[in-house]
């Protein structure tokens, strides 16, 4: 007879732009630049080209833009309409994720 152990299915990790915190790639919203330069959401995660990931709250999007970071990521300089459009996606969002949604933890103790 024959072990039989379960394994663990993989679950891809992604770092955010504003935060850098690590959470599985599925959390975070990806932001793509295709290869004819368009910069929009991907809400699949599949789209083709350059890629960076954020956390699905307004303040991380808030950084990623004020800071440049979303741009280095994406080697690129965002026009004023494409800025726009990704205010409106943030706009959709939560302004931020609480500790205890985000572990199911009551006890987590937040950082700020």
């Amino acid at each position: 007879m024959g072990k039989q152990t379960k394994r663990r299915k993989h679950i891809p990790q992604r770092t955010c732009l504003a935060c850098r915190a690590i959470r599985p790639k599925r959390e975070l919203v990806r932001i793509v630049r295709t290869p004819e330069g368009a910069v929009r959401v991907d809400e699949t995660g599949k789209q083709n080209g350059r890629g960076g990931y954020v956390c699905r709250q307004q303040v991380c999007w808030e950084l990623a833009l004020r800071q440049g970071q979303l741009e280095k990521a994406l080697k690129t300089t965002l026009t004023a309409e494409t800025e726009a459009q990704l205010m409106q996606y943030m706009s959709g969002l939560p302004r931020a994720i609480s500790p205890e949604t985000e572990a199911g933890d009551e006890g987590n103790e937040g950082s700020e």
